[in-house]
């Protein structure tokens, strides 16, 4: 389907990758993963021919359709939510304009040739179908059919780009290059869209660093590392098995190669001077300089070293909520909420977007107010807080990354604040940047140093692994599996809640649903709700029939 020739990507002196050669085919999903700043964005926006490469070429089919998510969701500000998705099929959506303008013209002036080449245009692309199509799409992407008919601006930013999402999907591509679609979705729309992904029957290239995403969808990864694109076939699970197999291999054979060369080198330095053995002694010296070392080329992959210690242990009830209710104007997302959350919970809060997880976290954190109820805390707790909207709070600081930090740790010295930025990725260079230019990945990196160092045994996590690639997404799973306070969390990464959470709190229209155990417990006890996709959609309808 794709054919890439010798690709290579540089600026100034860093090489992303060099003289890559890769075919891609329809029917195959592949996943695109690396370290941030590896090059995979970089990558796609090649195939999607946005940015030349240094040397090489992409090849396409000729005429290929190719749908590529867009992420400015401000163009279409007054536009109707379902023609924005229909506008995905621009040869269509063009189309069926042209023929409204004819029909709204016809007691003028009625050109039936032109309007029989548009009709052909239309029934070609199944245009009578197109705005069922549309729907679908949206109602997948839970936007109700209640407002597919208003104009995008009534959206907010993350359901704007579901709608971007939906307009790249109905375009009826040959050809799908998503940049983190699982942005903004919630559990259900993810699983639709896996769904929807495995059963398109084009070829699909998607940067995510989301485990199970990757591994429910990709056929096949490509891995941006070592200066250079490689191939693999399987899910996300099954190249990691794999590529570590293949290193462990070339540094066996690396150690074999040289524990050879010493060989040789303590038999010719033992014999060289002995006239009986001085033949064999050359002939190690000849075989030695015939050895070949593979070289072992450097990772662009960086673990961030993570670490939450306790300033002590907390009582046995960590806090209580009783009759929080929270609403923004007539939107009530929280009614008449309680629980109770003990020392050691790890609890998961989970649901649809926009129900109230991240305003439950808010007012457990402090950062809001309940418009009723009561938050009571236990006794000797000491909660940390990293918030979803973490960025836009450190836009306003004029602090460094050292100066922020070292804010936090009062009279301890430079070189403590150093260390701990050290372990998150900074380097001394990076700790001289200002905290309001630094990236999202590096300021989620910098809000969980802050938690090193201010100890608390209580974490408060919303959405913690937004921004963090997929080595920080392993790294900050194994610190908190490890912690031994007590974690109260909202994410959307399926996997990183499998391996967490030994609590679920669902926030559902009917009210929160408090299970104690796991992830996958859960979903046992459920039965339904977030894999089978066609008893979600049936129970969608029944509820609607109910109302």
């Amino acid at each position: 389907m794709i054919t890439i020739s010798d690709l290579s990507k540089s600026y100034g002196d860093q090489t992303l990758f060099s003289a890559s050669s890769l075919q891609l085919d329809a029917g195959s999903r592949y996943g695109v993963v690396g370290a941030n700043g590896s090059g995979k964005s970089t990558f796609l926006r090649i195939l999607a021919g946005a940015e030349e490469p240094s040397t090489g070429e992409v090849i396409y089919p000729r005429k290929a359709r190719v749908g590529i998510l867009s992420q400015d969701h401000f163009q279409y500000e007054d536009t109707p939510i379902i023609d924005v998705v229909m506008m995905g099929n621009r040869e269509l959506w063009e189309a069926m304009q042209a023929k409204e303008e004819i029909l709204a013209n016809a007691e003028n002036e009625f050109d039936a040739e032109k309007y029989s080449v548009l009709e052909d245009v239309v029934l070609r692309h199944n245009g009578y179908e197109m705005e069922v199509r549309a729907a679908q799409i949206l109602e997948g992407l839970s936007i109700p059919s209640a407002v597919h008919h208003e104009p995008m601006s009534t959206l907010s930013g993350g359901f704007k780009l579901r709608v971007l999402l939906g307009q790249t999907l109905a375009a009826d591509p040959e050809v799908l290059l998503l940049d983190e679609p699982t942005n903004h979705l919630d559990i259900l729309s993810m699983r639709w869209l896996e769904v929807f992904l495995c059963s398109f029957r084009g070829c699909v290239v998607i940067v995510s660093h989301d485990h199970r995403f990757l591994d429910n969808v990709c056929t096949h990864i490509i891995d941006v590392d070592y200066e250079s694109l490689t191939l693999y076939r399987g899910n996300y699970e099954h190249f990691v098995e794999k590529k570590l197999a293949d290193r462990e291999r070339i540094e066996s054979e690396i150690a074999n190669r040289e524990k050879e060369i010493a060989d040789h080198q303590s038999y010719v330095r033992r014999f060289r001077a002995q006239a009986n053995k001085a033949r064999q002694a050359q002939s190690k010296i000849k075989r030695m300089e015939r050895i070949v070392i593979p070289s072992l080329p450097k990772s662009s992959r960086k673990y961030p070293k993570m670490t939450f210690p306790m300033c002590r242990p907390s009582g046995r009830k960590v806090v209580s909520l009783a009759g929080v209710s929270k609403a923004f104007g007539d939107n009530r997302v929280l009614e008449n909420v309680e629980m109770t959350v003990e020392r050691g919970d790890r609890l998961a809060v989970i649901g649809p977007n926009g129900i109230g997880k991240s305003t439950l976290l808010k007012i457990l954190a402090g950062s809001l107010n309940a418009d009723s109820g009561e938050v009571e805390w236990g006794y000797e707790t000491h909660p940390g807080y990293f918030a979803q909207d973490h960025q836009d709070i450190l836009e306003h600081q004029q602090d460094t990354v050292l100066s922020w930090l070292w804010k936090k740790a009062p009279g301890k010295p430079i070189g403590f604040v150093l260390s701990h930025l050290a372990r998150v990725l900074f380097s001394r260079e990076d700790a001289e940047k200002q905290v309001n230019c630094i990236s999202g990945g590096e300021a989620a990196r910098l809000i969980f140093a802050r938690l090193s160092v201010t100890k608390p045994n209580v974490l408060i996590l919303d959405e913690p692994t937004n921004h963090l690639d997929l080595e920080g997404i392993e790294a900050l799973s194994g610190s908190l599996r490890k912690y031994e306070g007590t974690i109260i969390f909202v994410s959307h990464d399926r996997w990183f809640v499998s391996r967490l959470a030994n609590r679920i709190m669902e926030l559902t229209l009917d009210g929160p649903v408090d299970f104690k155990g796991t992830y996958e417990e859960y979903l046992a006890h459920c039965g339904d709700d977030h894999l089978d996709v066609n008893t979600v959609v049936q129970r969608e309808k029944n509820n609607k029939k109910k109302a």
